[in-house]
């Protein structure tokens, strides 16, 4: 591992990069990797770096220590989600309810134009567990432990997932998870369809690390990120029809550039693509993709 990948030092959370890909580690051990505000704010400095470096292909996000996110920090007390005591919305950003700040973080997984992969080395819980719901690839440890356990503590999910999680595991996997409050086993989240893969604990990161290198070892970085748009944008859509449209669209602009001439001639003449586009100057920004719409609450 190189140094982290922006000099800027980070006080809940590492970023390192080697060859190809970074991994974001959550980085408050003794607090079990409670999120906070600041982790927040960091989180998202982060996936801006991610996103404007080139040589990160693919992103590993887990957990230092024996958990990957054990939810908010309630180390505030009974007023931690109360906006007028606690830090868990972001009262800046809005002059009417003030945002969930999971749900901040969420939308930029959501943006975000490289892939994510969750490497959920223990417990996941509340927005532990939500945070990972817009990435592309989720492996858990065998030691991992899921819990949606907002009605336990009288709130509601938070962070986007009442969108995502739906989509990812189906309505009644989903209801039954956040009306129980339960926390399951990594066993039970690969039935539900929540990770892909369950692993012996010392396996999990070779996997992840395999995953991220046969991307960034084999694939167009535009395609990649064109590609995970496609595929997030179009689980809202309400017709074939407007994947349709929209993969049409990005077929044209991929086929007539360079990226694609080098994927065939590669493929043709029988050795490794050498793709010469690049995410921070080549995506195309006017395909007709959904733009975040503002926030009025």
């Amino acid at each position: 591992m190189t140094a982290a990948a922006d000099p800027r030092p980070y006080s809940t959370l590492r970023l390192e990069k080697t060859e190809g890909f970074a991994t974001l580690t959550l980085d408050r051990p003794e607090k079990m990797n409670a999120f906070t505000h600041t982790m927040a704010r960091e989180w998202l400095h982060a996936l801006d770096v991610i996103d404007a470096d080139d040589e990160i292909r693919a992103v590993i996000v887990t957990g230092a220590g024996k958990a990957f996110c054990a939810g908010a920090d309630l180390s505030g007390g009974g007023g931690t989600f109360d906006p007028s005591e606690g830090e868990m919305q972001d009262k800046s950003s809005s002059p009417g309810a003030p945002r969930d700040v999971g749900g901040i973080v969420s939308l930029r997984h959501f943006r975000c134009r490289k892939p994510l992969i969750a490497a959920v080395n223990g417990a996941a819980v509340g927005v532990g567990v939500t945070s990972i719901l817009p990435m592309d690839i989720r492996l858990a440890s065998e030691r991992a432990r899921f819990g949606f356990v907002f009605t336990r503590r009288g709130i509601v999910p938070e962070a986007c997932s009442s969108w995502f999680l739906p989509r990812v595991v189906g309505i009644a996997r989903a209801m039954e998870w956040v009306a129980t409050g339960r926390v399951f086993d990594a066993a039970e989240a690969l039935r539900g369809g929540l990770v892909s893969e369950v692993l012996p604990h010392d396996e999990l990161l070779p996997r992840a690390r395999a995953l991220a290198d046969e991307i960034a070892s084999n694939t167009s970085a535009v395609s990649v990120a064109l590609g995970r748009q496609l595929m997030w944008q179009m689980l809202g859509a309400s017709h074939p029809m407007a994947a349709h449209r929209l993969d049409s669209a990005a077929m044209t602009w991929t086929g007539s550039r360079a990226d694609s001439r080098e994927g065939v001639t590669s493929f043709l003449e029988k050795r490794p693509a050498s793709f010469p586009l690049r995410v921070s100057r080549d995506f195309p920004e006017s395909l007709g993709w959904v733009a975040e719409p503002p926030y009025e609450p």
